[in-house]
C-alpha cells in the first residue's frame, strides 16, 4: 500500500476533472472503475503497464505520483464562486497545488527565501477612507510612484507573492491565499485581457493585505477590493487632474490615453469617474446601455492596449537551476511539466 501514491492519483483525476468512470474511459478501460478505487484508497497499486497508462491520461509525470505531498493551500478565496460547480472548484484548486509544490520546489533548490514582509494587520479597515490611505502608503513602501505601475506582475513576484495563471473559463477571476503563514498566492485567469489581469491581481492583493472590520459583509468587503485595485492602478488624485471634478460627457480617446499610460480598463475608469462623483449615476448608466446595444462601441470599450504581462519568475528559477548545474534536463522538465527536448530547445545558454 503506498498512501501518498493513493492520493496523488485522486488528486491527479480531479486536477483533470475526471470521474472515475471518465479515466477508465480515458484509460481505453484496460482497469476497472473498481480498480481505480482501490487505487486511491490504497488498498492496491497498479503495474508498471497502467502506471505508464495513467500518467499519459492524466498529463503527468510519473514522477508526480511519488512525489511526497508537501503543500496545503489552508484558507482561499474565490472570487464569483457561485458561478462554479464543485467540481471545477475542486479542478482549480489541485490545478494550484500542483503549480504551487513544483514553484515551492524550486526555490528550495535555488534557496530563495520567500516570505512575505508587506504588513497591514496594524489598520483595520472600516471604509473608503481607509483604502484611499493604505493604497497610498503601499505605493510608498514599494517605491511605485503616480505615474502608473509597468510590469505589475513581476513587481508584485518581486515582493514575493507567487502569481499563477491558470487557463480557465471566464466565470473564474481569480482567488488569493497564504501557504503557511507568510507564503501568499495569487492566481488569475491566463486568458484575460492584461488590463482585467492587473485588476484582479490586486483586487487579490487586497485580500491578503487588508484587514476588515468583521461587522463589514462579504458584499463590501468586495467592493472595497476593487476600490484597492483601481486606486493602486491610477489614484483618485491623478484622475482628477486628468478628468476633471465634474463632467457632464468624457470621450473615449481621453481614456484610452489613460488606459494606456495606466494599465487599467475603460470599463474601470468610467466606474471610477462615477463613484467619484465625476459623472452622474444616470451617465454611467446610460454608458453600460450603449455598451450592451451597439457591438461596434462595446469592441472599442473592450480593446485591450496594455503592453503583455505574464507571471515567468517559476520558469526563470527552474532555467536558473539548470543553468547553474543544480538540477539535471529531466528534472527541469518535471518542475515545468513539459517534454524533455523542449527543455533543451529553450535552455539557449549565452
Amino acid at each position: 500500500m503506498n498512501i501518498n501514491f493513493s492520493q496523488r492519483l485522486k488528486n491527479a483525476r480531479v486536477m483533470n476533472g475526471l470521474s472515475m468512470d471518465d479515466l477508465c474511459k480515458k484509460l481505453n478501460n484496460i482497469v476497472s472503475k473498481q480498480s481505480i478505487s482501490k487505487y486511491e484508497s490504497g488498498k492496491m497499486m497498479p503495474d508498471s503497464t497502467v502506471l505508464i497508462a495513467l500518467s499519459n491520461a492524466l498529463n503527468v509525470k510519473i514522477d508526480y505520483f511519488f512525489r511526497p505531498l508537501s503543500v496545503s493551500l489552508g484558507n482561499i478565496e474565490f472570487r464569483k464562486k457561485t458561478k462554479l460547480s464543485n467540481r471545477e472548484l475542486l479542478t482549480i484548486k489541485e490545478i494550484i497545488r500542483d503549480k504551487l509544490e513544483r514553484y515551492v520546489e524550486v526555490e528550495d533548490i535555488c534557496n530563495m527565501i520567500s516570505d512575505f514582509s508587506t504588513d497591514f494587520s496594524n489598520v483595520t479597515v472600516h471604509g473608503e477612507d481607509d483604502i484611499y490611505a493604505l493604497a497610498a502608503r503601499l505605493k510608498n513602501e514599494w517605491q511605485l510612484g503616480e505615474d502608473g505601475i509597468n510590469n505589475l506582475i513581476e513587481i508584485l513576484e518581486e515582493h514575493q507573492i507567487k502569481v499563477i495563471e491558470i487557463n480557465e473559463v471566464d466565470s473564474f477571476d481569480g482567488l488569493s491565499g497564504l501557504v503557511g503563514a507568510k507564503k501568499p498566492i495569487i492566481v488569475i485567469n491566463k486568458s484575460f485581457t492584461v488590463e482585467r489581469k492587473r485588476f484582479t491581481a490586486l483586487h487579490e492583493l487586497g485580500h491578503i493585505l487588508l484587514h476588515f472590520d468583521e461587522n463589514l459583509d462579504s458584499k463590501v468587503k468586495e467592493h472595497l477590493c476593487h476600490l484597492f485595485a483601481s486606486e493602486m492602478l491610477i489614484s483618485r488624485d491623478v484622475f482628477f487632474k486628468m478628468i476633471g471634478n465634474s463632467r457632464k460627457d468624457i470621450s473615449l480617446n481621453e481614456l484610452r490615453d489613460i488606459q494606456t499610460q495606466f494599465g487599467i480598463s475603460v470599463d474601470a475608469l468610467m466606474f471610477k469617474a462615477k463613484q467619484l462623483n465625476i459623472i452622474s449615476e444616470q451617465r454611467h448608466k446610460y454608458f453600460c446601455m450603449q455598451k450592451n446595444k451597439n457591438t461596434e462601441f462595446k469592441h472599442k470599450v473592450m480593446l485591450s492596449t496594455a503592453k503583455p504581462e505574464n507571471s515567468n519568475r517559476f520558469e526563470r528559477l527552474v532555467y536558473r537551476a539548470l543553468a547553474s548545474d543544480i538540477i539535471s534536463l529531466s528534472k527541469a522538465s518535471v518542475l515545468l511539466n513539459i517534454p524533455l527536448t523542449t527543455v533543451r530547445n529553450e535552455l539557449n545558454l549565452v
